[in-house]
């Protein structure tokens, strides 16, 4: 790492105000500087891609030093966890908390994977697009490259293990400039040849039209890869954290991390808002806050800067006149970090459009602000003109949690002796999550081994039935259902078809989170055209029937957030 020639470009940029050193195998800013932006720019000029050298960010910014931001906490407070000894402790209910939870239930180990939240995957696991990436615009040598082949190729398999919809529907990246497809050509031979993306293919702008004849007529061509598809990424999540459970590990949620105690380079003690924790070896799968345990643990060598993306869901009419992913390519503007973003055809056969990419310090801010709606369609409308903002039903914003390398920290701590870092993970993180999770599994079993015996779960089963979805079955298997159980036959979801059975599986399911939105994205009430309009209060009434407590005691998504206050009449 030539640190000359970083502080050379940093002073002619920056005036001297910032300035980069080295320290344990890191390289360090510091200084001061007026904007966010500017301390992303200074961070992103001393990083290198692909490198294990990682930029540690300490920068004073006065920007963030005005909106100060401090992690929100669960109000509950008890001793539930007081005093546990687990073999692992996950720190984090995302697709790569979750699913390193599921691969290590094949080991007789005690598991305990905690997240601050109300239920698995809402922060960046249930706010993203949900596209498995074929892996055309990553390059050989980075560990997002190593693994998204790997991982592509194991969804098959595990949402049929799983019982989660996913469907391989395809992804073009479109050309509107016909003298381009000499050069694009080589592009994909080398894809192919160098890089293994096997299935990258020039398409001719008659065969997309054949295809998908409602995007733009004037492509001239596009790269395709059939290996993309389309999972529910909230739905995956939580049906790995569901196996999890199934084979012996605990869930625990509104948990979060607070403060770590460490001696001798490791971690004894982990404190949380629901008791200490004593674990053997921690994993750190915590999103945007992966830097922060990091540093609770005395292993900080890498930073995260926040990058926000807003995604806009069509109606399901839009989503009949497209079947696919696409996008439209056009020459960055930017120093090449920005999301192209596309359009989706979702699992649930609505339109997605989205994402686009703005730089935030505001970790958890999931407002959605009306440029990035702006940006997203000025862009989609160029791939499908017929796309309408008419048959928006509704929007989210999630927070990514990149490195200044862009790439994933997959590895053993290098200060601190127990904890294995699942972080920087970003797009494509859910692609990768399978693969990933079996290394981590067999990182974790190898330092584990260094302390006891660890044996193989042999009731470990990797199979887990979903609630059935009674809109997509044949209407002999839908009556019989309900022959058998009556609740199948009442709808509460006009939009959705969601009967009062599917409701009831969702709030008996083996992480059961009795909230208005834990049930939505179990089985989808309130997903619909009206969201929620109608069926919301039939679900909150179910919910307080079953939990046998006044209606004024159902949340919509946490403790905190309460839907009524108590009877006026």
């Amino acid at each position: 790492m030539d640190l000359r020639s970083i502080n050379r470009r940093l002073s002619a940029r920056f005036g001297g105000a910032v300035r980069a050193s080295f320290s344990k195998g890191c390289v360090v800013l510091a200084g001061r500087l007026d904007t966010w932006a500017e301390t992303v720019e200074a961070c992103q000029m001393a990083a290198k891609k692909n490198s294990a050298v990682h930029v540690v960010n300490d920068i004073v910014c006065a920007e963030v030093q005005a909106s100060p931001q401090s992690m929100r906490l669960p109000s509950l407070r008890d001793g539930a966890l007081e005093g546990r000894r687990p073999d692992v402790l996950i720190i984090g209910g995302g697709i790569s908390g979750a699913s390193i939870a599921r691969e290590l239930s094949k080991w007789k180990l005690d598991i305990l994977l905690v997240e601050k939240e109300a239920d698995l995957a809402l922060q960046a696991s249930g706010r993203n697009d949900g596209e498995v990436h074929p892996g055309v615009d990553l390059s050989k040598g980075s560990k997002k490259h190593f693994y998204i082949r790997k991982g592509n190729a194991m969804y098959d398999q595990v949402c049929r293990e799983l019982d989660v919809p996913f469907r391989r529907v395809g992804q073009y990246v479109c050309f509107d400039k016909g003298w381009l497809r000499p050069f694009i050509a080589l592009y994909c031979l080398w894809r192919r040849k160098h890089d293994g993306i096997e299935d990258t293919r020039i398409i001719s702008g008659a065969e997309l039209k054949r295809r998908e004849p409602n995007l733009n007529r004037d492509f001239k061509f596009a790269v395709s890869n059939p290996s993309s598809g389309c999972v529910c990424p909230y739905g995956l999540t939580i049906a790995y954290g569901e196996n999890a459970v199934q084979n012996g590990a605990q869930v625990s949620l509104n948990t979060a991390v607070l403060s770590m105690e460490v001696e001798d380079g490791e971690i004894k003690s982990v404190h949380t808002n629901r008791g200490t924790v004593y674990p053997a070896l921690v994993i750190n799968a915590a999103g945007v806050f992966a830097e922060d345990v990091a540093q609770m643990a005395g292993d900080r060598f890498f930073s995260i800067h926040p990058r926000r993306g807003t995604n806009s869901i069509l109606d399901k009419k839009a989503g009949a006149r497209f079947s696919s992913i696409a996008s439209v390519m056009e020459r960055a503007r930017s120093r090449g970090h920005s999301k192209g973003g596309g359009v989706l055809h979702t699992v649930h056969g609505n339109l997605l459009a989205g994402p686009d990419a703005v730089e935030t310090f505001e970790k958890e801010n999931v407002a959605t602000r009306p440029q990035s709606i702006d940006t997203v369609f000025a862009k989609q409308e160029k791939t499908m003109p017929a796309l309408n903002r008419g048959d928006i039903i509704t929007y989210f914003t999630g927070v990514r949690a990149p490195t200044f390398e862009e790439d994933f920290i997959i590895e053993m701590g290098r200060s601190t002796k127990n904890i294995i870092h699942c972080a920087g993970i970003q797009s494509p993180g859910l692609t990768t999550a399978p693969a990933v999770a079996l290394d981590i599994e067999k990182m974790a079993v190898e330092e584990l081994r260094k302390k006891k015996t660890v044996e193989p779960n042999e009731s470990y089963s990797p199979i887990r039935h979903g609630i059935p979805v009674l809109r997509e079955m044949p209407d002999e298997e839908r009556a019989e259902l309900i022959r058998k159980n009556p609740d199948y036959g009442v709808i509460v979801c006009r939009c959705e078809e969601v009967s009062r059975g599917e409701i009831l599986d969702a709030l008996r399911s083996p992480i059961c989170v009795p909230t208005v939105d834990g049930v939505k994205k179990r089985v989808r009430p309130g997903m619909g055209r009206c969201q929620g309009g109608f069926c919301s209060p039939l679900v909150a009434q179910i919910i307080a029937e079953f939990l046998n407590v006044p209606l004024d005691q159902v949340k919509k998504s946490a403790p905190e957030a309460n839907i009524t206050f108590g009877r006026t009449k």
